[in-house]
């Protein structure tokens, strides 16, 4: 029997083959989420700058406090499943079976269906329990606003599951540009709305809040249309092998079982931060009242927390939530092959290319955390909010390890570890904010360091869980501690820089003019200290070529 018609050999070349498609289609997903992240994150500033002087950090205190019980169910509905729906498509495409991945996403979309109505009338019957449960029985309206967002936006995730695992990113990246632009707009008019009118401010937080839902159901019709005129079998056919078509599929139960055993860990896993954040906001405001301060005062300081300081901790993560997105439909199909080193090497320069992005955004973040926030907001809620900021900031490290961790351990089939750092590290997070929060003399200031110390705790029990179960080792030097201490350098600078240009030029170009020095004397530190490696830049498009280039001037390893 000859090579080419050898069974093995053409199963192989197959494999080949697919993993060759797929990793270059993740480097474009990975730019188009990236792209449409940092979109999506200004468009959120620019809701929440105006938003917030137009209601204050009271009414965002409202909002924020039914923001958290949204972010809870959503991440219980919709955490776990378009991973499973990503991967179950990954695989069955990777081995031609195109008719099953055609009954995965049907499957998924039903029960996404139930699921979402279910959520949705919980959130809705439920919401003065909920309110009450917040301290806050004013905000009753505004989880009735915010509920059938739930709906939609499962339906959206269904969706999007379905063409991630076809590593597809574009229907995925405008469906968010346009339930952030909702949100933005809808949510602006509706406030100012509220506020002229002389709504009451938990009022004026509900309308504000339907932005929102408005935003999630245009995104979920744009998603729907897309997939209708999707021609998947365009996309399958490399995919396709003489036995395709008569390739046995599994049953709907044996899919559920499949969704449920990969969705379910995940879902405890994602839904653990979400959960720790809906009993932290319980908990700081009941805290607060108990350190002295009245309700209002105490939601007027929550507001401020997590309308100014918290937002700005959650813009780093942007550029690593794409990466970690992308990463598993390629890690799996890698492992599928049983190509163990290259599955190993392409994990290790994930985690060494998120610190490298990392690192510099929350060192800088927290040394320029008061003029940072004083380009947005009026300099007295500012001047509030920058010492909350500083002690969060670093925190986004440990949340780009944890979130790129997480996705390594779901690619090689540990997706219950996860659920044991996040179980942990949210322990450890209610714990400190019950003690500190309520201490008149730390106050507000608890909840950032409990939130620096949970995602510590988190990040270091998934670095031990790739050691023990996938025996996964870094070189420690190289992906971390070099990246840090050009990223200490680069925070350095960015304050001696500010100062000195402030004294030159007050306002806002001293402070970007600073963030940009500060970005390029990062980029000359990792180069100096041959921080990047051969492996992130094989990784890249026309990455051999840039090897080579700095290779020869003597600037990689």
């Amino acid at each position: 029997m000859t090579a080419d018609k050898n069974p093995s050999a053409i199963k192989a070349r197959h494999a080949k083959g697919v993993a060759s498609s797929q990793k270059k289609l993740f480097f474009s997903g990975v730019l188009i989420l990236t792209f449409s992240n940092i979109v999506i994150k200004i468009i959120g500033l620019l809701f929440k700058i105006p938003i917030t002087n137009i209601i204050g950090d009271e009414g965002m205190g409202y909002f924020n406090l039914t923001y958290v019980i949204y972010v809870w169910f959503y991440q219980i509905s919709t955490s776990g499943l378009p991973t499973a729906v990503s991967l179950l498509t990954s695989e069955s495409r990777a081995k031609g079976n195109i008719r099953e991945v055609r009954r995965i996403f049907r499957i998924s979309l039903i029960l996404f269906i139930v699921i979402g109505l279910v959520g949705m009338l919980i959130m809705m019957i439920g919401s003065g329990m909920f309110a009450r449960m917040m301290a806050s029985p004013e905000i009753d309206w505004c989880i009735i606003a915010i509920a059938p967002t739930l709906f939609f936006i499962c339906i959206s995730s269904s969706i999007r599951g379905y063409f991630q695992g076809y590593q597809n990113m574009f229907p995925t990246a405008v469906s968010q540009l346009i339930e952030a632009l909702g949100k933005m707009i809808l949510g602006i008019l509706f406030a100012a709305y509220g506020i002229k009118a002389g709504f009451p401010l938990p009022t004026v937080a509900a309308l504000a809040i339907s932005g929102l839902t408005i935003g999630a159901f245009g995104g979920m019709v744009f998603l729907v249309i897309s997939r209708l005129d999707f021609k998947d079998t365009v996309y399958d056919a490399e995919y396709l092998t003489p036995h395709s078509s008569s390739m046995p599929m599994q049953s709907p139960k044996q899919l559920l079982t499949s969704l449920a055993v990969i969705a379910i860990p995940i879902t405890l896993a994602a839904s653990m931060p979400s959960l720790t954040s809906l009993l932290d906001a319980a908990i700081i405001v009941r805290c607060l009242e108990s350190a002295g301060f009245i309700h209002t005062e105490a939601v007027e300081i929550y507001g401020n927390y997590t309308s100014e300081a918290i937002p700005m901790f959650n813009l780093p993560p942007v550029l690593i939530y794409p990466i970690s997105y992308s990463l598993i439909p390629l890690l799996t199909a890698s492992i599928s092959s049983r190509d163990k080193e290259g599955s190993e090497q392409m994990a290790r320069a994930a985690i060494r290319a998120v610190f490298i992005i990392i690192a510099p955004c929350a060192l800088g973040m927290a040394a320029m955390s008061e003029p940072i926030l004083k380009m947005f907001y009026r300099a007295s809620s500012a001047e509030q909010a920058a010492p909350l900021l500083t002690l969060l900031a670093p925190a986004a490290m440990f949340v780009g390890l944890l979130s790129i961790t997480n996705a390594i351990l779901q690619s090689y089939g540990f997706e219950r570890k996860p659920i044991i750092s996040m179980v942990l590290g949210s322990v450890v997070k209610l714990i400190l904010s019950a003690v500190l929060v309520s201490q008149h003399s730390i106050g507000i200031k608890g909840a950032p360091i409990g939130t620096f110390i949970c995602y510590l705790t988190i990040a270091a029990c998934n670095f031990y869980f790739l050691k023990k179960h996938v025996g996964m080792s870094m070189k420690i030097l190289v992906s971390l501690i070099k990246p840090f201490i050009a990223a200490a350098v680069c925070a350095v600078s960015a304050v001696l820089i500010h100062r000195v240009l402030y004294a030159l030029h007050p306002g806002r170009i001293a402070a970007l003019a600073a963030i940009f020095c500060a970005a390029v004397v990062y980029f000359v530190a990792i180069l100096l200290m041959k921080t990047i490696t051969k492996e992130e830049l094989e990784l890249m498009p026309k990455g051999k070529k840039i090897y080579a280039l700095l290779k020869k001037a003597n600037l990689v390893v």
